[in-house]
């Protein structure tokens, strides 16, 4: 659950969860299988590269067992991902959707800031 004090935006929303940025505590919140995870904001995008590094063909091309799940432990944060293929596809569209939306942010104020210098 997400902090009452904190001071949230959506950032990114699909069918399997959700990104939120604090503004009060610098962070982003991820709403994923139930339960919300805080980041720090370089940890948010680490945590991303590291999804976006698992393979999920050797999971698939894998018959052992311990090949069906990915164990992700984010860095300053007490969770612990256990990741289907499923999982780890549904968090990259999420991470992703919410990338874009934070680049896309950052470039609207670049623009908008260009405009009110030329104005």
């Amino acid at each position: 659950m997400i902090c009452p004090l904190a001071n949230v935006e959506e950032v990114y929303k699909g069918a399997n969860g959700a990104v939120y940025q604090c503004s009060r505590k610098n962070c982003y919140w991820l709403e994923f299988q139930q339960t919300t995870t805080s980041f720090k904001i370089s940890d948010f995008f680490q945590f991303k590269r590291r999804i976006d590094a698992i393979d999920i063909a050797s999971m698939l091309d894998d018959s052992s067992r311990s090949a069906d799940f990915e164990i992700v432990m984010p860095f300053r944060t007490e969770r612990c991902f256990l990741l289907s293929v499923q999982d780890v596809l549904q968090l990259r569209d999420i991470l992703a959707g919410a990338k874009f939306m934070i680049e896309l942010n950052s470039e609207i104020k670049k623009m908008l800031r260009r405009d009110a210098v030329l104005a």
